[in-house]
């Protein structure tokens, strides 16, 4: 009985549909792989600039530092999918198409890149005041004082930042799925939902927890490792 109601629960996970689950993870993953490089790439100098601007001990920039905020919160406040929607236009100037793993790309980068730069803002303000202040007292410049101090300092918060952030990433390409976008989001969409399938839907979630999972489980032993430094 046990084994019937299994396999009736299963009915719809057939070879195709495997071959398709494989597919969509693949999506999922080149999503992942080429937004988050970007989303890092972009967020780090914009928090660096955001700490900067605002830092007490440093010269201030009231100014520059009030615009790149209005601007990350604004990006940060808008809901994923209604990001990308808006993005249509930018994202088919920039790629060429708005949908699949290139379509998802642009917004991807643009909702998770203002997310990391906050983080990145927060892991530089927990470094040691008296660091900071013993490197200017040296006569570190402010290149210096970043590259050198700043950031080595920081190391482990922006390391946690960027687990935190591509943990988000992951769930903005489910999200992204329901919009075109491809991947699990958009196999659990078709077939989960609009279809009924909960067999599939049900794969899908595992298969998003897993990866989860084992990415945050190597952003903690990184965080650990240089935290012992």
């Amino acid at each position: 009985m046990i084994v019937a109601t299994a396999s009736g629960f299963f009915r719809h996970l057939d070879a195709a549909k495997w071959a398709d689950i494989g597919w969509a993870s693949i999506d999922t993953l080149l999503m992942l792989a080429g937004s988050l490089p970007l989303t890092l790439a972009i967020g780090l100098p914009l928090g660096v600039l955001l700490y900067l601007s605002g830092a007490p001990q440093l010269k201030k920039r009231p100014i520059l530092h009030g615009t790149l905020a209005v601007v990350t919160n604004l990006l940060r406040s808008i809901p994923f999918i209604i990001l990308m929607v808006v993005l249509i236009p930018v994202t088919l100037f920039i790629m060429g198409t708005s949908l699949g793993v290139l379509g998802a790309i642009v917004p991807l980068v643009i909702g998770a890149a203002p997310f990391y730069a906050r983080l990145v803002e927060t892991a530089l303000r927990e470094v040691d005041r008296g660091v900071i202040e013993a490197s200017q007292a040296m006569g570190a410049t402010t290149w210096q004082l970043v590259s050198r101090v700043l950031l080595p300092e920081a190391r482990p918060g922006l390391i946690a930042g960027a687990t935190v952030t591509t943990v988000a990433l992951i769930g903005f390409t489910a999200m992204g799925g329901f919009v075109g976008a491809g991947g699990l989001g958009d196999l659990a969409f078709r077939d989960g939902y609009q279809r009924a399938h909960r067999d599939v839907a049900l794969v899908t979630v595992v298969l998003l927890l897993v990866l989860v999972q084992v990415l945050q489980m190597i952003g903690d032993r990184l965080v650990a490792h240089y935290s012992r430094r």
